[in-house]
């Protein structure tokens, strides 16, 4: 989490998480499994993490 980013990786498979949940997964830019993004780190991303905590993991 350096210069206010954290970077998320998506662990599981949206294939069968409702259609809201696939939307926060695609909307924080993620679409296959074990891919990483970097976002910035502020209350609409983390809001949108805790939405999908069993999908998405941070990545230290």
């Amino acid at each position: 989490m350096t210069d206010g980013t954290i970077r998320i990786r998506l662990k599981r498979s949206t294939i069968g998480a409702p259609s809201k949940l696939r939307k926060v997964v695609r909307g924080l830019g993620l679409r296959r499994i074990g891919q990483v993004v970097r976002r910035p780190d502020g209350p609409a991303t983390r809001g949108m993490v805790a939405k999908v905590p069993h999908l998405v993991e941070i990545v230290e």
